[in-house]
C-alpha cells in the first residue's frame, strides 16, 4: 500500500478513527462532543467527574444538562424499565449524581426521561471504553465549545463502531508458544473485532480443519487465570481446556479481551466489591448498571472462519456462546462441559450462573469428577 492509499484510508474512514479517539479521551476522564444532525452535545462519565469538572460543565450548561442511566440501574433505583433513561440536571450536582449512579441504598428523586440520540450514543461510548456506564450530558451551541479542543464524534458512528470491528478483523502476527500442558501450540493474534483490544487465538496441536474443531471461547479473567482467584472457575477451565485439547487431537481456544463480562477490570472490581457486602455477581453488576452478560462473540466466529474453521464441538458451559456461533453461521455440532473445582467461594457464582443465566453447571458434582469434560 502507498503512501496516498494510506491516507486516503484514513481519510475515508474517518468516522471510525473519531470514535477510537473519544474512546481514549473517556478512558482518560475527559468530555468529548457528540453530534446528532444539528444537535451537539458535551458527554463525560460520571466517574470522571469532580468539583472543578462540575463547575465548568455548569458553565456550559445552559439547558437540559441531564444525568444518563441503563436501565438495569434505574430498576435498582425503584422504576420498571426495560430501556435506559435521564434525569434532568438543574445544577451539576456531584454529590446528587453520585447517589444516582452509584449509591447502593438510592432511590429516584425526580421523574425519567426518555433518551434523545445524543443521550444513546454517550452510554454506548461509555461500554466501548469500559468504564461506569452514566453518563453527564449538556447540549451546547456551537460558539460555546469552539475554543475547547474536545474531539467531536457523531453519534451514527458511534451506534456502528462494533459491527465495524468485527467486520475489519484481522491476523495481526502469529508465532509458536509451547506450553507447559501442550508443547505444540501457536499463538495467533487477530486486530479489530473489540474495541482498541487485540484478540487471540491459542491453537493446539493440529486440529484436523476437514473434520469439527474443538473450541472454547474464553473471556479474560485477570484474577482467576493469572492469580488463581477463588470467586470463580476460569483459571481451571482455561487450563483443564488447553490440557484436553492437547491430549484430544488439538483445538483453537480464543482468549478474548472481555474481562468482567464485557464489562471491564474497574468495573468487575466494583461487583466484586459489591459481592462482599452480600450481593451475588449479576445483582452487583445491575447495581453498577450492567445486564446480565455484555459480551458480543460476532467477532469470536470471525477468528474462527478466519482460522479455516467451519464445523465446531464447543466446550462451554454458556448456552448463549453455543446458540452465538450457530448465529453467525458455524456448524457447531456437539457442546461439552468444562467444570472447575467448586469451593466456598465460588459456589455461590457457579449457582447464580446456573439458576439466573442458564448455564449447564452440577453444582453436586463429586471431588472426583470436578477435572473431568463430560
Amino acid at each position: 500500500m502507498s503512501i496516498s492509499d494510506l491516507f486516503a484510508d484514513v481519510r475515508g474512514d474517518r468516522q471510525t478513527v473519531a470514535v477510537e479517539r473519544a474512546i481514549s479521551e473517556v478512558r482518560a476522564g475527559r468530555p468529548v462532543l457528540l453530534r446528532a444532525g444539528q444537535s451537539l452535545a458535551v458527554a463525560l462519565g460520571v466517574e470522571a467527574l469532580d468539583e472543578r469538572i462540575a463547575a465548568d460543565l455548569q458553565n456550559l450548561a445552559r439547558r437540559n444538562a441531564r444525568l444518563v442511566l441503563p436501565a438495569p440501574r434505574l430498576n435498582r433505583l425503584g422504576f420498571e424499565r426495560t430501556s435506559p433513561g435521564s434525569f434532568a440536571l438543574p445544577r451539576i450536582d456531584t454529590a446528587r449524581i453520585s447517589t444516582l449512579a452509584l449509591e447502593v441504598s438510592a432511590r429516584y428523586d425526580a421523574p425519567v426521561a426518555p433518551l434523545s440520540k445524543l443521550d444513546t450514543a454517550a452510554l454506548e461510548l461509555l461500554h466501548l471504553a469500559l468504564v461506569l456506564p452514566a453518563a453527564i450530558v449538556v447540549p451546547v451551541s456551537v460558539r460555546s465549545v469552539a475554543d475547547l479542543g474536545l474531539i467531536e464524534v457523531d453519534a451514527s458512528a458511534i451506534s456502528i463502531f462494533r459491527s465495524r470491528n468485527a467486520a475489519s478483523l484481522h491476523i495481526i502476527s502469529r508465532a509458536p508458544v509451547p506450553l507447559e500442558e501442550a508443547p505444540d501450540t501457536e499463538f495467533v493474534v487477530f486486530r479489530g473485532g473489540e474495541g482498541l483490544r487485540d484478540q487471540v487465538a491459542v491453537v493446539v496441536g493440529k486440529p484436523n480443519l476437514a473434520e469439527p474443531v474443538t473450541v472454547r471461547l474464553h473471556s479474560a479473567c485477570l484474577t482467576g487465570d493469572l492469580f488463581g482467584s477463588m470467586k470463580c472457575d476460569c483459571g481451571d477451565q482455561l487450563r483443564q481446556t488447553v490440557k484436553f485439547m492437547a491430549e484430544n487431537g488439538g483445538g483453537v481456544l480464543l482468549y478474548l479481551d472481555q474481562e468482567g463480562r464485557g464489562n471491564g477490570l474497574s468495573n468487575k472490581i466494583r461487583a466484586y466489591k459489591l459481592q462482599s457486602k452480600g450481593f451475588d455477581t449479576y445483582d452487583a453488576d445491575a447495581v453498577l448498571g450492567f445486564d446480565h452478560d455484555q459480551r458480543g462473540f460476532d467477532f469470536a466466529a470471525s477468528m474462527l472462519k478466519e482460522l479455516g474453521i467451519a464445523r465446531v464441538r464447543v466446550m462451554t458451559n454458556n448456552p448463549f456462546k453455543i446458540a452465538a456461533l450457530e448465529h453467525a453461521g458455524l456448524d457447531v455440532v456437539a457442546d461439552q462441559r468444562i467444570i472447575g473445582r467448586l469451593n466456598d467461594h465460588n459456589v455461590r457464582y457457579l449457582a447464580s450462573k446456573r439458576d439466573r443465566a442458564g448455564h449447564y453447571i452440577e453444582l453436586d458434582a463429586p471431588e472426583s469428577k470436578s477435572n473431568a469434560v463430560e
